[in-house]
């Protein structure tokens, strides 16, 4: 059967609830290092949280039955910004600091024969004030879980949208926001949902996927697509990183059937923007090479992106393909379109030039190590015929 105190023991508590909570705060400052470390306003709604455990403490005395509204009542007082910054664990730390102070002061506070009542009541109320730290803390969890969510679905749309990410816009300070790192490279992967999956399920698993990777991460769906940020890629060290169809790779499974594309790797955050862009562009076109592998590179996408009007694409290919075989030697550029116009024939290609056909060979090599699209091959002469079209044009305009 529970024993209450006297009234002269609950009158006696709450008049030096005021000095339980000084002592308590003293308690705090002389044990806790984290708590010394706090600015000041922060300690001050510490105080104010003390005396309200223990002024709920004193009303609780009165009407046992009132728990749950006392206890919640003690946390209200501090700003929502307080539970982001002591952690439960510290929280936990704080209650238990208060409470051993009250026990200590139990013989001198009660009426003799009410010791035991009130240990008694400061254990029963040491919980349930565990309980509201939790309820506190749960509740923050989730207000922040929906808040994140806003926010990364608001960055994705910023990053379709061709927002640009730099250090004087928005979308890097919500990446912070995020808990983004800056270390590493990053990269973006653009694809179709799973079917059947509803946009928050294919976020989530996602993010967990990315997580068991070690990536940092941001997903969304939006326009029926599925778009990846992934970061952290290489760790430190961005310039050994490994390629982003790899990093890629790990996502692989959260995306639905069909094509998946990554956008590059880049070192910097602001190149987000440009790497989103990359990678839709090549989800657009890639129906144009149906034996494109899964994922691949947007950079691999090239040909299809130029026809597709993608003039950034078509760009890139004139430096990396037509200029470098323009700025060779004149005898390498003559020999691959030749090799070109003739059905990829070396013996056509060599009576046409009036060389051998090792000759013709050893400059078709050259052409795959200056332009990085191999000749012989069907998809590289596919590249090289179609940068050549795009240079000229280029050349003269």
């Amino acid at each position: 059967m529970q024993v209450s105190p006297s009234q002269a023991t609950v009158r006696r508590i709450e008049q030096n609830s005021g000095t339980l909570a000084t002592r308590s705060v003293a308690r705090m400052d002389e044990e806790l290092a984290w708590f010394r470390r706090l600015p000041p306003d922060q300690r001050s709604w510490v105080t104010l949280v003390a005396q309200a455990g223990i002024a709920s403490f004193v009303e609780w005395l009165r009407s046992p039955d009132e728990v749950l509204r006392l206890t919640g009542e003690v946390f209200g007082t501090a700003p929502r910004e307080l539970a982001r910054r002591v952690s439960l664990q510290q929280t936990v730390e704080l209650v238990r600091l208060t409470i051993a102070v009250v026990e200590e002061q139990v013989p001198r506070l009660a009426d003799p024969g009410d010791e035991e009542a009130v240990a008694d009541a400061v254990l029963r109320f040491s919980r349930e004030i565990a309980f509201a730290a939790a309820r506190v803390y749960a509740s923050a969890a989730e207000a922040r879980g929906a808040w994140d969510a806003r926010l990364e679905a608001l960055v994705i749309d910023g990053l379709v949208r061709g927002v640009d990410v730099d250090e004087s816009g928005s979308p890097l300070t919500q990446l912070a926001a995020l808990g983004w790192r800056s270390e590493g490279a990053l990269t973006a992967v653009a694809g179709s949902p799973p079917a059947g999956r509803s946009a928050v399920d294919t976020i989530d698993a996602v993010h967990r996927a990315a997580r068991r990777a070690g990536y940092d991460v941001l997903a969304g769906v939006h326009g029926g697509r599925l778009l990846v940020l992934l970061g952290g890629i290489g760790g430190r060290n961005a310039d050994r990183a490994e390629d982003g169809i790899e990093a890629a790779g790990a996502l692989l499974e959260e995306f639905g059937p069909g094509p998946v594309v990554v956008g590059g790797l880049a070192g910097q955050l602001a190149e987000a923007g440009r790497l989103t862009a990359v990678a839709l562009s090549g989800l657009r076109s890639v129906g144009g090479w149906p034996a494109a592998p899964r994922p691949v590179s947007a950079d691999d996408l090239l040909p299809e992106r130029t026809i597709a009007g993608d003039a950034g694409a078509r760009l890139q290919l004139i430096d990396t393909v037509y200029r470098p075989l323009a700025e060779a030697d004149l005898a390498v550029l003559e020999t691959v379109v030749s090799y070109l116009e003739h059905g990829r024939s070396l013996e056509a290609t060599a009576r046409a030039l009036f060389v051998h056909a090792n000759t013709v060979r050893y400059r078709l090599r050259r052409v795959a190590e200056l332009c990085g699209q191999a000749p012989t091959e069907a998809r590289g002469a596919f590249a090289i015929q179609l940068a050549l079209v795009a240079g000229r044009l280029h050349a003269a305009s």
